[in-house]
């Protein structure tokens, strides 16, 4: 296979594998209502089974990170693949709510392969100037998985119940694994192996770089606000606002698709100025630190606005998730090397949100009444992030590791 089709149809698969990811974690936020009422759930405990997703997921990033290193990004993002489609499927069966939450967390182990790995293989096959649009591919699965999810997904409850939801798409999902050995086993030989046998830095080196602290604080504040509208949008738009399930899931898919275009034309336009010329730093810091402002705004809207601005507001949120460069910046700095360790340590902090996100806002919503102080703060949090990509962050540019065989 020439080397820029089987580069094509890596990034695409990729792309249908973290959309499939995101349909599958935002299964339980689509059929909160009905779970909440079925199970006689409280609200505190569709948190609790939130964030358990989060529990296995968040330090299963550094773990992944070594499966990675040592089997390859091919075999080990289908592994963790088959894991959280059983885990999918599986939750169409469950009668109540520990088993639900040992799925949760079960998913949550399966899922964690998919960022590190995913970060390897653009490391080790797409040159920084052209991360963006490749990131953009793969990541506007970010919001059509849930765009598709919340959709069709409340259709499938509205026709035949939640049940049979996570039953279908959890046994669907398996079919991504034969064209994926398909491209694993037509990837250009030498350029795979002469970059996979490298030797990952330390943890001690690694930690000592300031730019990890920076987009660890940017990451941590994007995953919050995605994590908080991901995990809430739908039980707020039905609780709070009074839609009805399919009028949720019809509003719910198109900020979601809003949130995916953009992914799509920020990522392709933040190549375009950088091959005409501008810095990688300036393009990547410039449009996350505007990114997480426009969050901000957004979220704020939401809880402050009237139901007609609400809508608004909700796709003001959309456009700014997609403006953001966390894993281009991510793969440029740790590069082919360290790619898999440096997102599995960013990605397992900034994933400490998801933790957070569901026990807190639960908390907040039992105890007022409301969304608007959750909304608050979410918002708060994203402008924190800003700070973290535009005041502690360093240059966009891949670090010098020292040379193991120097060092020695």
């Amino acid at each position: 296979m020439p080397e820029i089709p089987a580069r094509a149809a890596l990034v695409g698969l990729l792309a249908v594998a973290l959309f499939i990811n995101y349909v599958d974690r935002g299964n339980l936020a689509t059929a909160a209502a009905l779970i909440k009422t079925e199970l006689h759930l409280s609200t505190v405990q569709i948190g609790l089974m939130t964030s358990a997703f989060f529990w296995a997921y968040t330090p299963g990033q550094l773990f992944a990170g070594f499966v990675a290193d040592k089997l390859g990004g091919y075999r080990a993002l289908a592994l963790g693949f088959a894991i959280w489609s059983v885990a999918t499927a599986l939750t169409g069966l469950v009668g109540g709510f520990a088993a639900l939450l040992v799925l949760r967390i079960l998913l949550g182990v399966g899922e964690a392969a998919a960022f590190p790995c995913l970060s390897k293989l653009l490391a080790e096959n797409v040159s920084p100037a052209k991360l963006g649009f490749a990131n953009g591919c793969i990541l506007s699965g970010i919001a059509f998985g849930p765009a598709f999810g919340t959709l069709a997904g409340g259709l499938i409850i509205a026709a035949i119940g939640w049940r049979a939801m996570f039953i279908l798409f959890g046994v669907a999902a398996m079919l991504w694994l034969i064209p994926w050995f398909g491209v694993a086993g037509k990837v250009t030989p030498e350029r795979h192996v002469s970059v996979s046998v490298l030797e990952p830095p330390p943890f001690a080196e690694m930690l000592r770089q300031r730019s990890l602290w920076g987009a660890c604080l940017g990451h941590f504040s994007v995953n919050y606000s995605l994590y908080f509208v991901l995990s809430w949008l739908p039980l707020w738009l039905v609780q709070q606002r009074g839609f009805s399930i399919v009028e949720m899931a019809k509003l719910g898919a198109t900020v979601y698709c809003v949130y995916g275009f953009s992914v799509l034309f920020f990522g392709w336009s933040s190549d375009h100025l950088v091959a005409r010329g501008f810095s990688i730093t300036r393009v990547r810091k410039t449009i996350t630190v505007l990114s997480h402002i426009g969050v901000a705004l957004g979220l704020a809207g939401c809880a402050l606005g009237q139901l007609s601005l609400v809508i608004t507001f909700l796709f003001v949120c959309g456009i700014c998730l997609g403006m953001n460069s966390t894993w281009p910046i991510a793969q440029t700095l740790a590069g082919p090397k360290a790619a898999a360790k440096w997102v599995g340590v960013q990605n397992c902090i900034a994933n400490t949100a998801g933790i957070i996100v569901p026990i807190v806002t639960g908390f907040i919503v039992d105890r007022t009444g409301s969304f608007n102080n959750a909304f608050l703060l979410a918002a708060a949090v994203s402008l924190l992030g800003a700070m973290g990509w535009g005041l502690i962050l360093g240059r966009v540019e891949p670090v010098k590791w020292a040379d193991p065989a120097v060092a020695a």
